[in-house]
């Protein structure tokens, strides 16, 4: 017999909840497997982000900061808490953004001591570029057979819904 049908056998004869358990523990350790290579491959490639900013005369946390502008106003403590880091590391990396005038701070609607960061035109503009050449796929990626690539940003797409 083959080791398909010797294992399909030994399932016959477990209870339904040992069954199941063997199921969910399959499937736990698949998406173990999955996740781990997803992030071993988004990790590999992250380590060629400093080139990939320096492109663009930026420090790796400065073209995280343009990336995260680009969806609006941001407070400066808000930019702290995402950069993982106390707010007076933020003034500083403010200000040699402010000073290339990619970008500008202005006082909250709501609340005028709370400082917001807001892109300039010149720094939606590189923004724009940064995130074209972000969005270029590796050539491992773009080697890929179309059917992958169907596939791969099918199951992302789904992965984020979840989000």
């Amino acid at each position: 017999m083959n080791g398909l049908g010797e294992g399909h056998s030994e399932q016959a004869g477990r209870p339904p909840e040992a069954r199941t358990q063997g199921v969910e523990e399959a499937e736990v350790g698949l998406a173990q497997q999955a996740w781990t290579l997803l992030f071993e491959l988004l990790h590999t490639h992250m380590r060629n982000f400093p080139a990939l900013a320096a492109e663009f005369d930026l420090s790796p946390v400065q073209a995280h900061v343009l990336r995260q502008l680009g969806e609006g106003a941001l407070a400066m403590s808000t930019l702290a808490t995402y950069l993982s880091c106390d707010a007076s590391n933020v003034t500083g990396l403010v200000d040699r953004l402010e000073a290339r005038k990619l970008v500008e701070r202005r006082s909250s609607e709501q609340d005028r001591r709370v400082k917001m960061l807001v892109l300039t035109e010149a720094g939606a503009e590189l923004r724009g570029r940064l995130m074209a050449r972000m969005a270029r796929p590796p050539p491992f990626m773009a080697s890929m057979p179309e059917e992958d690539l169907v596939a791969l940003g099918d199951i992302m797409r789904r992965a984020l819904k979840t989000q």
